[in-house]
């Protein structure tokens, strides 16, 4: 009976021994999985694999041997040229009609009044005047006349209302640009000058308060990619101040500015 009860209990010790074993060794298989297998970082099917050294020379001696086709080039440029050409006769269309629909422009067929001719070399310190549309409409139509001699900009920060809302700053700007404040309609002779609309100018010279002179040199109203560089122009001095434009002049010269305002001031007072 002894040996018959020892010979039942081996084979279930040794099953138990086998599993064992075997559990073992699957859980040492997973651990050395899961140390070679790639990093999550880099897993999947979308992932991006890291060249070599000698791929990435082998990738730029191949772009360097690359033939460029002089008839390709031409064709990009003339159609660039071509392209620019179009955006800029459509641009000028719009402007037209937007400015005729305001009653900022003669109608199709009349004569257009002749721009007002600047002397303003490119280079030379422009009047820049920072406005609000919440001034008064006089004392806008009276600064208008004032920098219209010595080729000032007026500049805004933006539109009341937001973009969606121009009409109401496209009448305010016919408004203070009209020569005769009491004239009505589309054949009024207008001021010659530029009204921006340039949130940048604004925070560049720290605009809290307006109106505000500033001399700057170049031109303001040129479009930031044509500048020189992204921070021009900016004012060395700013004046603040509900004041003629003569007595702004006047003290952006006292604070340092006599050489910026020397040209301004000259055609301001008619010499």
């Amino acid at each position: 009976m002894l040996a018959l009860a020892l010979i039942g209990v081996a084979p279930g010790q040794a099953r138990e021994a086998q599993s064992a074993d075997e559990g073992t060794s699957a859980m040492e298989r997973l651990r050395e999985a899961k140390a070679s297998a790639p990093s999550a970082a880099h897993a999947g099917p979308d992932a991006i694999p890291t060249p070599s050294p000698a791929l990435k020379r082998r990738a730029f001696e191949a772009m360097r041997k690359r033939q460029v086709d002089p008839r390709m080039e031409a064709q990009a440029r003339a159609a660039q040229i071509e392209a620019a050409s179009a955006l800029a006769a459509e641009q000028q269309a719009m402007s037209a009609r937007l400015h005729q629909t305001l009653g900022m422009a003669p109608p199709d067929g009349a004569p257009s009044p002749e721009p007002a001719a600047s002397s303003t070399p490119a280079k030379a310190w422009v009047p820049l005047l920072f406005a609000s549309s919440s001034m008064p409409i006089e004392t806008l139509w009276t600064y208008a006349g004032q920098l219209e001699r010595v080729g000032g900009v007026i500049a805004f920060r933006g539109v009341p209302g937001g973009l969606t809302k121009i009409g109401p700053m496209a009448e305010l700007t016919a408004r203070m640009l009209r020569v005769d404040p009491g004239c009505e309609g589309p054949a009024c002779t207008m001021r010659g000058v530029q009204v921006v609309i340039d949130p940048i100018l604004f925070r560049q010279h720290g605009i809290a308060r307006v109106p505000a002179l500033a001399m700057v040199p170049g031109d303001p109203t040129q479009p930031y990619c044509e500048r020189e560089d992204e921070t021009a122009p900016r004012a060395a001095h700013l004046v603040l101040g509900d004041a003629a434009l003569s007595g702004l002049l006047n003290e952006y010269a006292r604070l340092g500015g006599k050489e910026e305002v020397r040209d301004a001031s000259a055609r301001l007072a008619g010499r």
